[in-house]
């Protein structure tokens, strides 16, 4: 049955738009990571709250790199002319 249950997700994959694939990346992510690491991680969020340090604790997506566009520059390479105007 697992086998059927895995080829039925597999062929849901491709109709999923980019904000439904990062949700099943971070449900995936949530379910590799082993329950001891978990769980010490949930411990030390919990210590910082308790103790005031933070209010909140934001979920940090897992990955966001592909969703980065990269600068289109017109000129001379930026790493250049940061050089030229420390001169």
């Amino acid at each position: 049955m697992a086998e059927a249950v895995l080829q039925r997700v597999l062929s849901e994959i491709p109709v999923l738009d980019q904000h439904e694939l990062l949700l099943v990346q971070q449900a995936v992510q949530a379910r590799l990571v082993p329950q001891s690491q978990a769980q010490k991680r949930r411990a030390f969020y919990h210590a910082l709250r308790a103790s005031g340090l933070v209010r909140q604790i934001k979920a940090h997506p897992a990955n966001n790199n592909a969703q980065r566009q990269l600068a289109q520059v017109q000129g001379s390479p930026v790493s250049q002319t940061i050089i030229e105007e420390r001169r």
